[in-house]
């Protein structure tokens, strides 16, 4: 399973430097994939922000060193990369809920945040929805704006963004910039979403509102992204109320990552990863993820 390897390879790397800064321009590296993707990946499968599964380990091992050596508050700070012994005073409290010097009293319980290993557990609790599709190029326009993956404050303010798009009136001048009056024929929206299409240094990626160029298109005023010719494997959500489209569609991307890609016979590509949205008759909403793939090497 080579995909979990490297995973793996960097919780290692992470490991190896939990006691200096951490450069995670080479965690992604070892897992052989943008930092953003890393990110992305990590959270979903651990159910954990990346950063703040750093901070548990470095506030585990800081637990220990501090009732197993004679080691200052101040030294122990430096030495987990806090700026301050207030700082890490502070972090260490959230985590072990007593301030270092308590910690070091004799019968005083801490708490361990062990090291994370990624496996493969068959659940077969639930089914998948998806198919395998060879696409041509194709180009899409819309309203572009950066967010972080850091401590996964981009799966709130994603929404945030939709939301203030519909509220503003933009949503509807994308979608009207179209020139096509009403949804399409299979249920599709006008205007879905694209994220991953261009590299960005750190934790941040690029997002779009997006909807997909036509002839009849206006796309004065909007950023054109170009989709390279690719496999894509394409994953279907059940249909839902409109309140739902933000939680279902976070679900089915976390399914993607911790069901589908660790068990299947494919690569996931980085960048370009496609968030189409539709309404069916009954007026109910279900949404499709678009991952680029390349079969795996078996």
């Amino acid at each position: 399973m080579e995909w979990l390897d490297h995973m793996n390879n960097a919780i290692s790397y992470i490991e190896d430097h939990l006691d200096e800064k951490i450069d995670y321009t080479k965690v992604a590296q070892a897992a052989c994939c943008s930092v953003y993707h890393f990110q992305r990946m990590f959270s979903y499968m651990a159910s954990i922000p990346l950063s703040e599964y750093v901070r548990r380990r470095r506030m585990t091992l800081a637990a220990f060193e501090l009732q197993n050596s004679e080691i200052k508050v101040i030294d122990l700070a430096l030495k987990f990369g806090y700026d301050s012994p207030e700082a890490f005073t502070r972090a260490f409290q959230i985590l072990h809920g007593v301030s270092p010097s308590t910690a070091r009293k004799r019968g005083i319980c801490i708490k361990a945040y062990p090291r994370i290993s990624f496996q493969i557990t068959i659940k077969g609790d639930s089914e998948m929805n998806y198919r395998i599709e060879q696409k041509e190029a194709f180009e899409v326009y819309g309203i572009e704006r950066v967010f972080d993956t850091n401590d996964n404050i981009h799966l709130k303010e994603i929404p945030s963004f939709w939301s203030e798009m519909l509220h503003n009136g933009s949503y509807d001048k994308l979608a009207a910039s179209t020139g096509i009056d009403s949804t399409h024929d299979n249920g599709l929206c006008h205007v879905n979403a694209i994220c991953g299409y261009r590299h960005m240094d750190g934790t941040t990626f690029p997002y779009m509102l997006c909807t997909m160029k036509t002839e009849k298109s206006n796309t004065q005023g909007y950023t054109t992204v170009q989709v390279p010719a690719a496999t894509w494997a394409i994953f279907t959500n059940e249909p839902h109320s409109i309140e739902e489209i933000s939680a279902a569609t976070q679900l089915l991307n976390s399914r993607v990552y911790t069901d589908w890609l660790p068990t299947s016979n494919y690569e996931k590509l980085d960048g370009y990863e496609l968030e189409m949205y539709y309404e069916d008759k009954d007026e109910n909403y279900y949404e499709e993820i678009w991952i680029r793939v390349v079969p795996k090497n078996i």
